[in-house]
């Protein structure tokens, strides 16, 4: 476990360099938003397709998506509780909330468990995110970030969700496969290929999301409670639920470790666009980043991973 993280983690090290070097004196956000929009737009949506178009689809589903649901939902509460203890104004708790409640499930949390529990684990990381996570983000976590923010927009989270690429190409590949619609060679060939940029590409736009939380480290004592829901408190609850629902063994591993991952890099741009702390929220995802080199094989272990 701890081999691959650093594998994982040397490629997130290398989109930090960047975005200290800035190469070709290219800069870096902009750098950042051309590969999460290629990995947005069209490398996911081709792996989402070709993943799930002959995944496996039965009970374990429904158990993943009630799991993951059970994690965000629980960790909301926790996280509002805690924004109430530590008294933190409208828009650091909607920070705040956010960064605790939605792990990266996708951008971290796939290429890790493909490459700790194998090829299969990524239809898991993709159930978990696109039926659980996206959908609870865009219509719940929509409407904190509206309540909470100073200014920021205001949108129809059905409308929002609808716009997710990655969600359509789900929804397209669960009607191919129920539908038991072949794949055709060329199409499988073509749809691999692409899916093959996803997790270098990720994982780079994930260490330049970082750089921003280095400066906002003063806001430490916030982040301290968000750590703590975020890398323990969720997969404790993740954990429970996916025992209660009769998962176990890999499945239940691979469950518990999504919902032990870091904060979400997509909740820097969330910030950013309700008016929440965005400086709050770059410190969390980088010390819930860092923090979680050393927690998730704990967690790997703790859920009964092979030694």
């Amino acid at each position: 476990m701890l081999g691959v993280l650093l594998q994982m983690f040397a490629l997130i090290g290398v989109g930090l360099l960047w975005s200290w070097w800035q190469p070709g004196r290219l800069e870096t956000e902009a750098s950042r938003k051309v590969l999460v929009g290629s990995v947005y737009y069209l490398f996911l949506p081709a792996l989402v397709l070709v993943v799930l178009w002959r995944a496996p689809l039965g009970v374990d589903t429904v158990k993943i998506v009630l799991a993951a649901a059970g994690g965000v939902l629980g960790a909301l509460a926790v996280s509002f509780l805690a924004c109430r203890v530590c008294r933190a104004d409208p828009r650091t708790a909607g920070a705040m909330i956010l960064a605790a409640s939605w792990p990266n499930a996708t951008y971290l949390g796939l290429p890790v468990l493909e490459n700790t529990l194998g090829a299969w684990a990524r239809t898991v990381a993709i159930q978990y995110d696109l039926f659980a996570c996206t959908p609870l983000l865009l219509s719940v976590g929509i409407l904190i970030a509206s309540a909470h923010g100073a200014g920021g927009r205001r949108e129809n989270p059905l409308k929002v969700l609808f716009t997710v690429p990655p969600f359509w190409a789900a929804l397209a590949a669960l009607a191919f496969n129920l539908g038991g619609v072949p794949v055709p060679e060329w199409i499988d060939g073509f749809l691999r290929l692409m899916g093959a940029a996803v997790v270098p590409l990720m994982l780079v736009s994930v260490g330049m999301a970082l750089r921003q939380g280095f400066g906002q480290l003063r806001h430490l004592p916030l982040v301290i409670p968000v750590a703590v829901i975020q890398l323990f408190v969720m997969p404790l609850i993740v954990f429970g639920a996916a025992t209660a629902l009769g998962l176990a063994g890999e499945m239940r591993i691979a469950v518990v470790l999504e919902a032990a991952m870091p904060s979400m890099v997509l909740g820097i741009v969330l910030a950013d666009r309700y008016g929440l702390n965005a400086g709050v929220y770059a410190a969390a995802l980088t010390t819930t980043t860092l923090l979680s080199l050393f927690t998730l094989p704990l967690w790997f272990d703790w859920a009964g991973g092979p030694g």
